[in-house]
């Protein structure tokens, strides 16, 4: 036998040996692994399971631009408090300065045009008490006494007129200002600065950004908005409570207490990283408020959240929706 002919014996033979141990063993269930973490559980007897995200109890608030500019300063950073009013972020309003000065100088020579106008109206009021005073004919013409008349009459209209420019100039100083104070974004309320997305030399957009120049929220007092798949969502019902659990930490329990359920079903967009989540899900958003635990909790914080679910039988019309029994159909 030569050696190749017993080379191939040999393959043969390893390559049935390899599909009998296929064989044997592909009707073996391989071992779970062991979960790093211990999937969270619910505690109640039928529940109804979703997200949440930790946020603001007023929510948080998405600063944005007033006009597209060249963000020149940056007064706050991330953990700052700031009061309602508090500037924020400044746009380049090198423009604005320059049209403020020009609009403002012009304000001096209109209030001298007015005063000099009221001077000329008060010089013809007396020259036209005085020919009126004289009773000679002979001395002052009637013809006379009707050209002062229209000449103090023509300069009173043009003092409105006048008033008018100045008060025109003076309207389009206090537009500069204003247009000029926009500039300065400035916080909508008391909050902390949670996000800042914008450095000093990047240029600000108004439609098409990514993200807000800032997030601002009161994080002193935290609410989860928990999101139940459309699927799900008449199983719940108001003021049934419920439990959250951090990512990656459910041996401590979070009480939920009921505060609303956001009557509008919109579009997931706090994505889990689940394999079976679908990127055109929409969910119910049921916002509970909860006391500050004594591990730290974050705003943003993703959470599993179980919520109670009602006894089964006939759901409670909303407000508003039915008629009362007694009432008579028109």
């Amino acid at each position: 036998m030569t050696i190749l002919n017993r080379v191939s014996v040999w393959l043969a033979i390893a390559g049935a040996m390899l599909a009998a141990w296929v064989v044997l063993t592909a009707g073996k269930n391989q071992p779970m692994p062991t979960p790093l973490v211990e999937p969270p559980r619910s505690p109640y007897e039928t529940t109804v399971a979703a997200t949440g995200i930790i946020e603001a109890a007023n929510e948080n608030v998405r600063i944005g631009p007033p006009m597209a500019g060249l963000v020149t300063n940056v007064f706050v950073t991330v953990g700052d408090r700031v009061r309602e009013g508090d500037p924020l972020l400044q746009l380049d309003d090198r423009d604005l300065r320059a049209q403020l000065v020009a609009r403002q100088a012009a304000i001096p020579p209109a209030e001298a045009q007015v005063e000099e106008q009221k001077y000329r109206i008060g010089d013809l009021d007396t020259q036209l008490k005085r020919l009126k005073s004289v009773r000679d004919s002979r001395a002052v013409s009637e013809d006379d006494v009707k050209r002062t008349w229209y000449a103090s009459e023509m300069a009173k209209r043009a003092l409105n007129r006048y008033e008018a420019t100045l008060k025109q100039v003076i309207a389009q100083r206090d537009e500069t200002q204003m247009l000029l104070d926009r500039l300065t974004v400035r916080a909508p309320r008391a909050a902390t600065i949670l996000q800042v997305n914008v450095r000093a030399g990047e240029f600000a957009l108004t439609t098409g950004a990514t993200e807000p120049l800032m997030l601002l929220g009161d994080i002193q007092q935290l609410q989860v908005r928990a999101e139940v798949d459309e699927v799900n969502a008449p199983l719940v019902a108001p003021n049934r409570p419920g439990i959250a659990y951090l990512k990656g930490n459910t041996a401590q329990a979070i009480p939920l207490t009921f505060v609303r359920i956001e009557p509008y079903i919109v579009p997931k967009k706090s994505l889990t990283g689940d394999n079976s989540e679908r990127v055109d899900t929409r969910v119910l958003q049921i916002i509970y408020r909860f006391e500050r635990p004594a591990f730290p909790i974050y705003a943003g914080q993703q959470v599993d959240v179980f919520i109670e679910r009602a006894p089964d039988g006939p759901p409670a019309p909303a407000p508003g929706s039915a008629r009362s029994a007694e009432e008579p159909t028109k």
